[in-house]
């Protein structure tokens, strides 16, 4: 063997179009013996050279790096800073308060990355682990990392096929291919060369590929690809490539904090300006600006966004969609464009005969007894039971083929029992299937030396040429061809896969059981068009979608026609909207011009798992934000690339699963659209937060800013300000992510990807209700003062809490009034503020707290001024909601529903 067996092989391997050659020719290309396979000196040699036939991996993150990297973010930096000025100025309850909620965010976050680091890993355990090779011209078993190219392998029903075969024999050979291509049927694999060079895989029928799975048959095939140069290996360079991208949530929390530590610092230096240029002492307006500072930060909105999504991922299990990443919650609610296999998913996953041909007429439906039992119904049904290898378990479970046991179920339905059938005539010979000749054929001896009857099922193509009749009710009449193979391919533009049945009466088994005798001079009988069908609940869903702003779009490794028939009758695919587009379109496409067109196409079909990514990046450069689902091997490189990847539970794999944010427990389309209300309902109460947070945070800036320009004394101490935040920011705030949702949350559309945590009215509100806040604090102040009060630092103190205690009641609804949602609609936030009022009158009352919190007792009328004061706030907040509901005012979230996209 000279040197071009080694490296200048793999060259050759790398570049040669495998399916185009002949068999020969690609065990030439490779030095390999034809039938001998490579002796065992020079398969050492080649495994030297190219390396093991494994999966290799990156270098894995560590633990230790894994763990850091939660402390990277700007809002967590943010608090690792105001736990330490807490610390510095006397506060330490608030700095371990503020780092136990750091350090809850880094494990969760720890977890969930961990976890989803295990991908490759996955990928690695799909190989199988020994192969049967000939080396030498003999069969010996080899551990599969040790197979080379020019390897001859061997294949039988059940093996998994350890790397990527040019076939050069296929017997009745069919391999599972939809965990590498998402196609639904076994494929039929022979080994002529194929014309076309950029065949989509799954039409490269000579190939079989490392990782899928033999069903059926057996066969030999030339190692063409080992290791990473497999099509496996080609899904875990890109899973390895692909970086993960951040959720909306994350992009505007991150300007958020940024945004917000710059106002923190501007506030601290004019307050501790003013307060000194005033005449305060130095060391007072230090501390007090310095917990302002510390108070303009929400210390509680890492945990709230931690606790709204763990609990909206409990909520989620209920509805079989089990969260993997805790971000994943919240970028449902902001999804625009849902990329959805077709298969199990907007599917049933499995063959459903629903169309069939008959004496010139088309049926919908099986037909009922009296019916069935005449021609030519009759010999149709026959035929589907006898001519048929699957098989009921007794339990209701059909086992088989797909395409069997869908013509199985038929004939059971309409009362034609295999078993029974068989017992009267029983199979005595048959021609299997061929996948060159498209046809197969089995011999039934009918009773009482009736003779022998053929039943043959195949392609019409295949089967329609070889009838010289077909049945009718009223006996044989002649065939015409032309409207038979009309009507095949009008059934077939509607998506369904159609199989002709034919008969042939014999008066014994024929001497010679070849094709050219048995399947010739046959009747035709009827036509029967298959289908996986829709999901019932598919259609309600893809409908809510559209009401929701979101564009579904079905991507799958199917026939064009089907893909496009299903999408048709679901809704994805619309009379004049939106068209289809195959990967051979797909590849001939530049970037920019898919970039250009993506938004215009609703179906994908047979694409490979690049051209998914393509799919995915282009509808990102649109600034869509996409959700990709998957099962597949194939899928997973688009998975981890989309802005949320959905694998599926019941039919997913591994490799799947671990690329993915988002499990189906029950591989639902149905249940996507559940999970994207949720995510909807998570992001709204997450606003809510905010909005409330912050506008209570204005309130107690504007009152310490104000105060002196009123030449009123600083209005409270330090601890007051931390107090403040603790009870009214923590708690009720904390109990807002169990908000339920409101009205409509899926008659409106998406959040923009784009677009900033204050828009549609949060700035304003935020502004106007702490500008109140802050009105009535001072008011409060200034009132207790021209009174004599020498309480008035308490009072303002109480003012305030009670602000923002009705606030939160009041920020609970966008339109709906608080009174119509009810108090009790959430017990968690009802019964926070009334632990934060119990709280706030024991520093008032309780005479060692009184030290401690720098508090007086407050006389009756006091006391009830501080909380009627403060209920303006949420009379003023119902008041904006009537006006919103009366169209008065606009408020963002009050959307117009989207008709479509």
């Amino acid at each position: 063997m000279t040197d071009h067996s080694t490296k200048d092989a793999a060259a050759d391997a790398a570049a040669a179009p495998w399916h185009r050659l002949t068999a020969e020719e690609a065990a030439g290309r490779l030095g390999s013996p034809p039938g001998l396979g490579l002796a065992k000196e020079e398969a050492a040699r080649r495994l030297e050279s190219h390396g093991r036939n494994e999966i290799r991996e990156q270098r894995r993150r560590g633990v230790w790096t894994i763990f850091l990297g939660q402390f990277t973010d700007f809002m967590i930096l943010l608090l690792i800073v105001a736990a330490a000025i807490s610390g510095l100025i006397g506060e330490p309850e608030d700095a371990i308060a503020i780092l136990a909620i750091v350090v809850l965010n880094a494990v969760i976050g720890f977890v969930q990355e961990y976890r989803a680091e295990r991908a490759l890993q996955a990928l690695k355990q799909l190989a199988a682990l020994r192969a049967h090779a000939v080396r030498g011209g003999q069969v010996v078993t080899v551990p599969t990392p040790e197979l080379v190219p020019g390897d001859l392998v061997l294949l039988e029903a059940g093996s998994v096929v350890p790397a990527d075969l040019r076939l050069v024999e296929a017997v009745q050979l069919r391999v599972d291919e939809a965990a590498l291509t998402g196609e639904s049927q076994p494929v039929e694999k022979r080994t002529v060369p194929l014309a076309e060079a950029d065949l989509p895989l799954g039409d490269r029928s000579n190939m079989a590929f490392g990782g899928t799975v033999v069903t059926y048959g057996r066969g030999r095939g030339i190692a063409v690809g080992t290791g990473m140069e497999t099509e496996l290996g080609r899904i875990a360079a890109l899973l390895s490539s692909t970086t993960e991208v951040r959720t909306p949530l994350q992009k505007r929390l991150g300007s958020f904090g940024r945004q917000l530590s710059l106002a923190a610092i501007a506030i601290c230096v004019l307050v501790f300006a003013l307060g000194v240029l005033r005449g305060e002492p130095v060391v007072l307006m230090f501390l007090t600006a310095v917990s302002l500072a510390v108070a303009a930060v929400p210390e509680a909105l890492p945990a709230v966004v931690t606790i709204a999504l763990a609990l909206g991922a409990q909520r989620m299990v209920r509805r079989n969609a089990l969260i993997r990443r805790l971000p994943a919650v919240e970028t449902l609610g902001s999804v625009t464009y849902i990329c959805s296999d077709k298969t199990g998913t907007l599917t049933q996953n499995r063959m459903h005969a629903e169309a069939f041909l008959l004496d010139g007429e088309q049926h919908q439906h099986l037909p009922g007894p009296e019916t069935a039992g005449r021609e030519p119904w009759n010999s149709l049904l026959r035929a589907l039971a006898l001519s048929n290898d699957a098989s009921a378990d007794g339990q209701g479970a059909i086992l088989g083929d797909p395409t069997e046991a869908a013509l199985f179920a038929a004939a059971h339905e309409a009362g034609f029992e295999r078993a029974a059938l068989e017992a009267e005539a029983p199979r005595v010979a048959e021609l299997p299937f061929d996948s060159e000749r498209k046809r197969m054929t089995t011999l039934h001896a009918l009773p009482a030396g009736g003779g022998v009857v053929a039943y043959t099922k195949g392609a019409p193509e295949a089967l329609i040429e070889r009838c010289t009749a077909r049945l009718t009710a009223s006996g044989l009449a002649p065939l015409d061809a032309a409207p038979l193979l009309a009507a095949a391919e009008r059934m077939a533009a509607e998506g369904l896969r159609v199989l002709a049945i034919a008969r042939r009466d014999w008066p014994a088994v024929p001497t010679e059981l070849s094709p050219e005798t048995v399947e010739t001079g046959l009747t035709f009988v009827g036509l029967v068009g298959l289908i996986d069908p829709p999901r019932p609940e598919a259609a309600r869903a893809v409908d809510e979608c559209r009401s929701a702003g979101i564009t579904p779009v079905m991507i799958t490794g199917d026939h064009p026609l089907t893909a496009r028939a299903i999408a048709a009758r679901l809704g994805i695919l619309e009379e004049g909207e939106g068209r289809a587009l195959t990967g051979r379109e797909l590849a001939r496409l530049p970037d920019e011009e898919l970039a250009r067109r993506v938004r215009e196409v609703r179906v994908y079909a047979r694409v490979d798992p690049e051209q998914k990514i393509r799919i995915v990046r282009a509808l990102q450069s649109r600034g869509e934000f996409v959700a990709m689902t998957g099962d597949g091997v194939n899928d997973a490189p688009a998975l981890k690339s989309a802005d949320i990847g959905i694998a599926m539970g019941n039919i997913g794999t591994d490799v799947t699963r671990e690329a993915s944010d988002m499990v189906l427990l029950d591989d639902n389309f149905a249940s996507i659209v559940a999970a994207v209300r949720e995510g909807r309902r998570i992001y709204d109460n997450i606003r809510k937060f905010i909005r409330f947070v912050l506008a209570g945070n204005t309130g107690e800036i504007l009152t310490l800013l104000a105060a002196p320009f009123f030449g009123l004394p600083i209005p409270l101490l330090p601890i007051h300000i931390l107090w403040v935040n603790l009870v009214t920011d923590g708690l009720p705030g904390l109990a807002l992510a169990a908000e339920p949702e409101e009205e409509g949350i899926m008659q409106r559309p998406p959040q923009a990807p784009g677009e900033s945590i204050f828009a549609h009215g949060l700035g304003v509100q935020v502004l106007w209700v702490g500008l109140l806040i802050g009105v009535l604090a001072i008011s409060t102040q200034a009132w207790a003062i021209a009174t004599g009060s020498p309480h008035w630092q308490t009072m303002v103190f109480t003012s305030l809490t009670f602000a923002q205690l009705f606030q939160v009641m009041g920020v609970r609804t966008e339109r709906q009034s608080l009174f119509r949602a009810g108090l009790a609609s959430n017990l968690p936030l009802f019964g926070a503020v009334l632990l934060g009022a119990a709280l706030q009158l024991a520093v008032i009352y309780i005479p060692f707290l009184n030290d401690i919190m720098k508090t007086q007792p407050l006389s009756a009328a006091e006391l009830a001024f501080c909380i009627l004061v403060p209920s303006l706030v949420l009379v003023a907040l119902e008041g904006e909601k009537w006006l919103v509901r009366r169209g008065v005012i606009h408020r963002g979230q009050a959307r117009a529903p989207l008709a479509g996209r």
